[in-house]
């Protein structure tokens, strides 16, 4: 297979397995709600006031909580181990093929140089 072959095959895997697994997910619930307004473009002139009063700088405040953040995990894992355990059966293939119509709009994915720094930064942890 030419590279060419190669790169558009694991861009396209990328956008399909993003959306279905990812955007249309529990990410959904948490992406609801009102967008505050911004004069600054920033969101450094934004403020969350909590229940004890406290006004947060928004780009400092905690968007989601650890049991949203487990349950958006779950979700996200869930949908992956599906994808990749359905991934030969044709009909599954089939429905793919029909959100591929709309992810494929999406921007071409590029290598993410942080990603994989992150990972590599792993094999020299003294964890491991």
């Amino acid at each position: 297979m030419k590279p060419a072959d190669e790169d558009r095959i694991a861009a396209n895997l990328a956008k399909i397995m993003a959306m279905i697994c990812i955007r249309n997910s529990r990410l959904e619930d948490l992406h609801a709600g009102t967008v505050p307004t911004t004069r600054t473009g920033d969101y450094s002139d934004v403020l969350v006031i909590d229940a004890e009063g406290r006004e947060i700088p928004w780009l400092e405040a905690a968007h989601i909580d650890d049991a949203q953040m487990a349950s958006l995990m779950r979700d996200i894992v869930n949908r992956l181990f599906t994808f990749h355990m359905k991934s030969d059966d044709p009909g599954f293939r089939e429905d793919l093929d029909r959100w591929m119509a709309v992810a494929g709009k999406w921007d071409d994915p590029v290598l993410d140089q942080a990603f994989l720094d992150a990972v590599a930064s792993l094999k020299s942890s003294p964890n491991n």
